[in-house]
């Protein structure tokens, strides 16, 4: 008899943006003269610049001519990618980076749940509260969470992030070897200072664990002052995993696109105590597993990794974050407290009325017909709260926050 994957079992309900769209659907297919507007998942909703447009056009061109057609791409990304990538994120901002530390994939979400197949079944994690679920769930699925009990999996170390620490976790207070950080970070919109990636790169390196740091929204930042980079640490590149993505970046949630940062320094070892490199570790997975990113949506990308192209994406950014200062007014003037918005395209606002996550969720839904995502769906540290996201177009964004405006919060 053919049996299932018994962590499969262990996954807490449905995904949580299905578990969103599910009653979302419901609630549209009972009231269908009801305009919904959605604030909840992560998807952009303005169009392509014209750069990457015209470049993707290139890229279909290529493709039809005898000296200029591309096969299978190379499983770690075409060599002009990679190059420009490593130039324009890193070279510009003083960073050491080579082209072969970099892999180009279809998406950070395949990438941070792929990424801890390398690591023993018995590797101890350690993942902030909230977090955005792929982390946990992917473990969990790969057999490291053990028994859940009162909203938590006791094989898990959880890293709360609260109002008491301005949603800026503590270390760990036992040992760990995988270390999952994002900032700017999803649900809560907080960023990192230099200091704070400081304390968890002196962490690593003192307790030989890896941090595996999703940098997914570096873009949004505004603040000079803050990292772009966990590389941008003194001593990051031997203990760090970086991500990015196109998705938020330059609207590449439909396009998929994004890549992986691994220095040639970070060094893993097996049983026996014997020192491997992780680059190449990766590039052996993705070698048997993945076959790369297609030339069209490479090309695509190039264009990205430029002055003139970055200038069309910034202002589809700035576009963004004009959304978030509109929410955040709104949620001044209802005295509703939040983080994020500044920094990052995410608001993460308390509840009010102390009212749980899903029941703000439904009054939203079926009082005004907003949608937005339960802070609980993020992990016990959530509950209480809720995220929007600044990625709707301005127009819907206004009527939304004066939706809100006429209930009684």
């Amino acid at each position: 008899m053919i049996t299932i994957n018994p962590n499969y079992a262990k996954l807490q309900g449905s995904y949580l943006f299905a578990e969103v769209a599910r009653h979302v659907k419901e609630y549209q297919a009972a009231h269908p003269d009801k305009r919904v507007i959605r604030l909840g998942i992560g998807d952009v909703t303005c169009p392509l610049t014209s750069s990457i447009i015209a470049s993707l056009h290139q890229g279909v061109d290529d493709m039809s001519k005898l000296e200029t057609f591309q096969g299978y791409p190379p499983y770690e990304g075409f060599q002009f990618l990679r190059e420009r990538i490593a130039a324009y994120d890193f070279h510009r901002r003083g960073l050491q980076m080579s082209a072969d530390e970099i892999f180009v994939s279809s998406g950070a979400k395949e990438d941070t749940a792929n990424f801890q197949e390398l690591f023993a079944p018995t590797a101890k994690i350690a993942i902030t509260d909230p977090v955005y679920p792929v982390y946990l769930d992917s473990n969990i699925m790969a057999g490291r969470g053990g028994n859940f009990a009162n909203g938590r999996f006791d094989g898990v170390v959880y890293l709360d992030s609260t109002l008491d620490n301005d949603f800026c976790p503590d270390l760990p207070n036992e040992p760990v070897d995988l270390i999952y950080l994002c900032f700017p970070n999803n649900p809560t919109g907080q960023v990192a200072t230099k200091a704070a990636l400081t304390k968890w790169v002196e962490y690593a390196r003192a307790n030989n664990a890896l941090i595996l740091f999703d940098a997914a929204y570096e873009a949004y930042i505004q603040d000079e002052t803050l990292p772009r980079s966990i590389y941008e640490i003194e001593g990051a590149r031997e203990v760090a995993v970086e991500f990015r993505s196109l998705s938020k970046t330059a609207g590449f949630t439909g396009t998929r696109l994004s890549y992986t940062i691994i220095p040639n320094e970070v060094m893993v070892s097996d049983e026996k105590g014997t020192l491997h490199q992780l680059n190449k570790l990766w590039l052996r997975r993705q070698s048997t597993k993945f076959n790369g990113v297609s030339y069209i949506i490479q090309k695509g990308a190039e264009p990205v990794f430029t002055e003139a192209g970055r200038k069309e994406i910034n202002d589809t950014i700035l576009y963004y974050l004009g959304n978030a200062a509109v929410i955040r007014k709104g949620l001044d003037a209802l005295n509703i407290a939040y983080s994020g918005g500044k920094n990052a395209p995410y608001i993460w606002l308390k509840t009010p009325k102390n009212l749980s996550s899903w029941d703000f969720f439904h009054k939203l839904l079926n009082e005004c017909q907003v949608v937005g995502t339960p802070g609980v769906g993020f992990g016990k540290c959530g509950e209480g709260f809720f995220r929007l996201t600044a990625f709707g177009q301005r127009a819907d964004v206004e009527e939304a926050i004066a939706r809100l405006s006429t209930l009684d919060l």
